[in-house]
């Protein structure tokens, strides 16, 4: 009896943690690629055909959106041929922005998994090879067509629109604080036990110009407003506000904020680790209601972080703004 053939996956390394060797005072750096990291996890090619390419070395904190882009660009190119898969291999610290944009870029239902380690593989209980195999699984696996980039580590799937980096040590690190995980993997087995939706999102292309410069700035107890105000003559073509409590601001600030969206795009994100920015509850000065009577839009239950990559990518692409507003109705 013939055996079906395996699925194929595109792996490719951009760097992080993963990746890196070294010891001593000079600190550990990214050095292995992604076919080295492929061929020291036994059992990976049982699960799948491997592609493996390394576009990238760095640490993820330094990768930029136009990076980004030419890896959503590599696995577009890959779906539209023979591959069932791809995993994206980087750094944690910016994890969750590279599956968010790959999750509003991508929208076809193969698996895109984004993995990483939180350490090193010459430290006690280095997590990547586990980490890597898990996504490998999940990324070949049929259970997880159509739910978008996910993020697999510590044997936990999670949604890119929902997860974030939580801790900067633990081997437990990502969580989703407004939907739990999809699912984990347990006895080689992927176990999806919730989906989310599909983005009801204007399509958004990945070949284009210039990716627009979005500051993001987060409002802390008297803030005098300074850095928002300036945020026009620096520059940007868009600002996120990560608001105190529901999306708010010092009263005298709400001025400045109605100012500066005269001139540019201001979303309202929570500077709270879960729950949305509000629309239509409180009406003192600097709230959400007088924010948005300025011309602030909210941006849901998006962070600071992801909502500035909304913001990028849909100046980029020239949306108009009832396309933005109908835009962050997805994540309201």
């Amino acid at each position: 009896m013939a055996t079906s053939p395996l699925p194929r996956l595109l792996v490719l390394s951009l760097g992080g943690t993963i990746t890196m060797t070294g010891s001593g005072a000079g600190g550990i750096a990214p050095t292995l690629g992604a076919a080295e990291l492929v061929a020291a996890v036994p059992g990976l090619a049982e699960v799948a055909d491997i592609e493996a390419r390394s576009p990238f070395k760095v640490g993820s904190s330094s990768l930029t959106v136009e990076n980004i882009l030419s890896v959503a660009a590599a696995i577009e190119a890959g779906f539209n041929g023979d591959i069932d898969g791809a995993v994206v291999i980087q750094g944690t610290d910016t994890i969750e922005e590279t599956a968010f944009l790959l999750d509003i870029l991508l929208r076809g239902p193969k698996p895109v998994v984004v993995v990483g380690a939180m350490r090193g593989p010459q430290q006690p209980g280095a997590d990547g090879p586990a980490n890597l195999l898990a996504a490998a699984l999940v990324a070949a696996s049929p259970a997880a067509r159509g739910l978008g980039t996910l993020v697999v580590l510590n044997d936990e799937i999670h949604a890119a629109r929902f997860v974030r980096k939580a801790h900067t040590s633990l081997t437990s690190a990502f969580a989703s604080d407004n939907g739990g995980p999809l699912g984990l993997v347990a006895e080689g087995r992927v176990r999806i036990l919730t989906r989310v939706a599909p983005l009801d999102l204007p399509p958004l292309a990945i070949a284009g110009g210039e990716v627009p410069a979005v500051a993001l700035i987060k409002i802390g107890m008297g803030d005098d407003g300074r850095l928002i105000a300036a945020t026009p003559g620096l520059g940007f073509a868009g600002l996120v506000i990560e608001g105190a409590g529901a999306g708010h601001v010092p009263g005298p600030v709400a001025e400045i904020v109605g100012e500066v969206a005269a001139h540019l795009p201001v979303l309202l994100a929570s500077r709270t680790l879960s729950g949305p920015a509000f629309e239509r509850t409180y009406g003192y000065p600097g709230s959400e209601i007088d924010l948005i009577g300025r011309g602030a839009l909210a941006a849901g239950f998006l962070p600071g972080p992801k909502a500035r990559l909304v913001l990028m990518l849909a100046l980029r692409a020239g949306w108009n703004r009832p396309t933005l507003e109908r835009a962050l109705a997805a994540f309201a």
